[in-house]
């Protein structure tokens, strides 16, 4: 089978859900050209192509990046198929993913490429290199994708003190990369919960939205105590 982006949508549109598109749709404001496909088979779609040559669908499928009608399905799709990289070396599969994120506009098909890409996990200072540009950017989800990429594969004690400065250096004004930021620091705190708290007490530059979000979302946690919440709570800034 050759997999064509005629064949792909066709594809998706037979594994979509009416009332799963309507359900996602609640999920992602603004978003249009939604199938409503579930997740599941959005994996098993990918792994199906991950089984033939890949690479070619990645070409057959490129111009679907670009196209006014692309389905939220397609982009996701391909993010699947990318931070998977079935086969790839590591150098590759970074430029595929450099290639990926300037068409990442949503947090469900940003996280789900972090999460994906569990090479990280064997090569982390390459990609902690690899991500500071995006770190460092003024594009909402080339922050979320930086940071969700921190959050997945960085929680660690020997780079907590450098994310501490990395969140601190992020000043922008977009929901997803505010809650992105404060997602990620509630993750610090329940893995790290004394230098996380030193952190959030004495030196922290955050927002007020993002630091009072770090601590409900830590509150959130089943992992904190309820004393710990009770003190976290106390934290938040009026």
């Amino acid at each position: 089978m050759e997999w064509t982006r005629e064949e792909t949508r066709r594809r998706l549109e037979l594994l979509a859900e009416e009332n799963y598109k309507k359900f996602q749709s609640s999920l992602i404001p603004g978003k249009e050209n939604i199938l409503g496909v579930r997740t599941p088979k959005m994996r098993a779609l990918a792994k199906e192509i991950q089984r033939s040559d890949w690479r070619e669908w990645l070409l057959l499928n490129e111009e679907a990046m670009k196209a006014q009608d692309a389905y939220f399905e397609e982009v996701f799709l391909r993010g699947l198929i990318i931070s998977e990289g079935k086969g790839s070396v590591w150098k590759e599969q970074l430029s595929y993913v450099s290639d990926f994120v300037p068409y990442i506009d949503n947090w469900a098909v940003c996280d789900a490429f972090c999460a994906g890409l569990k090479q990280t996990k064997m090569h982390k200072e390459e990609m902690w290199e690899f991500l500071q540009p995006y770190l460092e950017s003024d594009k909402e989800y080339f922050l979320r994708f930086g940071v969700v990429m921190l959050l997945d594969y960085y929680i660690e004690e020997a780079y907590l003190d450098r994310l501490f400065e990395i969140f601190d250096r992020i000043h922008h004004e977009g929901y997803y990369v505010k809650m992105a930021v404060a997602w990620a620091i509630s993750i610090c705190y329940v893995k790290y919960p004394k230098e996380t708290k030193v952190y959030l007490l004495e030196n922290t530059r955050l927002d007020k939205f993002t630091y009072n979000k770090a601590i409900q979302k830590a509150c959130e946690s089943y992992r904190v105590a309820a004393e710990e919440k009770v003190l976290l709570r106390s934290m938040k800034r009026k």
